[in-house]
């Protein structure tokens, strides 16, 4: 991605919730973050409240830890039912704004919390931490292997807590599957399946039209290349198609194959090979992203983590190992024989760390500097993980990946799609 200054229009004249362009001239580059004490609350803005957006400011809302102390959306009805929750829940309505960087501007917010579509996750991000805020970003971490590097970088340059949302590493059943399989309770592992769910998308399609007037459609698409407004490629539906979303190789699969990452102990690396067994798209074109899909990560002792879209398997992870075999899947844990699921025991037993709430290990981590469950460059290399297969997939070929370089070797078409150019003005910069 090109390393440019940010365009800098006239706030009056821009109504760009989500646009993300980082003024550096009128925002500080770092607003230093509050001394909390034990029970002071966390001011959070929110950037996208539609959705998993209103989900999350429901969460933050029943904390006592936090507040919500502004709202930002680009949709003007999204926005102001979310305002409206917040005056029945809080008992007081709070600011609302349709630019995000009116939120970073503000010395009285501590933190955002970023649910926009996933082509929106890069740069507000990005923006927050050089402007001092803490930032909670939403799973698939990035859009872009490059995207995700840059949103790593940024939080580590100016000293942020960035949380990914995989929410999975704050459920008891994930943790004790990690563990197990860190502990070697399955003996020699042979092999990981990860079953991810099919397509959800409602058809048929229906034609380009007008945007309705409550949605700044300039805005929602942002850095990404322009399309005629369709009621079916947004919203929801946004991860279907490629200038947005991976489909659901990155919306579970953000989930589940970062689990995978925690339970082999790469939180900081990834596989080397990647291959697409099969691929299949929609007859009609309905939406651009696989069907169904199999995928298979080779990592660098020879393990295999087969990953099966739409096939028919159960939602979830099995690891198979000469000694047993585990399934973990949400609110599901099963193993065989049972005693693999047994508490890890003596000195030298590798104990993962314990949270039970994705919210409440960020909060906490805000007030005490230290790095989240799901810290970005966590939720950078298992995004990173989805990616790889979406590439090769894309291209019906397989990829060599080295992890340590962040690079494909000996391909450059697929080098290539590691990053997206920015439509202009938009670009990003550490």
């Amino acid at each position: 991605m090109k390393n440019t200054e940010h365009f800098a229009p006239n706030r009056r004249q821009f109504l760009g919730g989500l646009a993300g362009l980082g003024l550096a001239s009128a925002f500080p580059t770092v607003v230093p973050a509050r001394a909390f004490g034990a029970s002071e609350r966390v001011r959070v803005g929110f950037i996208g409240v539609r959705n998993q957006g209103s989900n999350n400011l429901k969460a933050i809302l029943g904390r006592d830890d936090a507040e919500v102390a502004a709202l930002c959306d680009v949709d003007s009805g999204v926005l102001a039912k979310a305002l409206g929750l917040v005056a029945e829940r809080a008992g007081s309505p709070v600011p609302t704004a349709s630019d995000y960087r009116e939120l970073l501007d503000r010395p009285d917010i501590d933190a955002v919390l970023i649910t926009t579509p996933d082509h929106w996750h890069a740069l507000p991000t990005v923006d927050a931490c050089k402007a001092g805020k803490d930032v909670y970003c939403e799973k698939p971490l990035s859009l872009t292997v490059a995207e995700g590097r840059a949103m790593a970088s940024a939080a580590r340059t100016h000293d942020r807590v960035v949380q990914t949302g995989s929410q999975q590493r704050s459920s008891g059943e994930f943790r004790r599957a990690a563990e197990a399989i860190r502990n070697g309770r399955l003996g020699t592992l042979r092999r990981v399946v990860v079953g991810l769910p099919g397509v959800n998308f409602e058809g048929p399609p229906v034609p380009d039209a007008e945007p309705p007037a409550e949605l700044d459609y300039d805005t929602w698409l942002g850095p990404a290349p322009f399309r005629p407004f369709n009621p079916k490629q947004v919203h929801y539906n946004f991860r279907f198609f490629w200038p947005y979303s991976g489909g659901q190789m990155t919306n579970w699969g953000a989930h589940h194959l970062d689990i995978v990452q925690w339970a082999l102990g790469r939180d900081e690396s990834g596989p080397s090979r990647v291959d697409p067994v099969s691929v299949s798209y929609h007859p009609e074109s309905w939406y651009e992203v696989p069907t169904t899909s199999e995928v298979v990560y080779t990592y660098d002792d020879g393990l295999q983590v087969r990953c099966r879209q739409g096939l028919g398997d159960p939602n979830g992870i099995r690891f198979e190992g000469s000694d047993g075999s585990l399934f973990v899947a949400r609110g599901k844990l099963e193993a065989d024989p049972k005693e693999i699921l047994d508490e890890p025991s003596g000195a030298d037993a590798t104990r993962l760390e314990v949270s039970r709430n994705h919210f409440e290990n960020w909060i906490a981590c805000i007030k005490d500097r230290n790095r989240p469950i799901c810290d970005v460059e966590i939720g950078h290399r298992s995004a990173t993980v989805c990616h790889l297969g979406n590439i090769a997939a894309r291209l019906g070929r397989p990829i060599s990946w080295d992890p340590a370089r962040e690079t494909i070797a000996d391909d450059d078409e697929a080098a290539a799609m590691l990053s997206r150019p920015y439509r202009a003005p938009w670009s990003l910069t550490g």
